[in-house]
């Protein structure tokens, strides 16, 4: 196996491990994100401004357990959810 092939072996482990070590995390488009926080009591959100290749808005927030994670090409009217600017949000795909 060459280095190149252990090190994209060990990277799919590290991604794997993470995702399992968060929990679920659902991927929804930004109008089922604000579903979901019209429906919470007082949602926390944890917000982040684009990065080194993707501009936009990330959007992460937890319902019931589960992760909901959403991008937005504009800021989202967030309503009376409290908002925590992160320097980043990361979402590990395991595909």
């Amino acid at each position: 196996m060459s280095n190149g092939a252990i090190a994209a072996t060990a990277a799919a482990a590290a991604i794997a491990q993470a995702a399992q070590a968060m929990g679920g995390i659902v991927q929804v488009d930004p109008e089922v994100f604000l579903q979901l926080l019209r429906k919470a009591d007082s949602p926390l959100v944890v917000g982040a401004k684009g990065g080194l290749f993707s501009r936009g808005y990330k959007y992460l927030t937890s319902v019931k357990g589960l992760f909901f994670y959403t991008q937005s090409p504009s800021a989202l009217p967030l309503g009376s959810a409290e908002l925590i600017w992160a320097k980043k949000i990361w979402v590990p795909h395991p595909w």
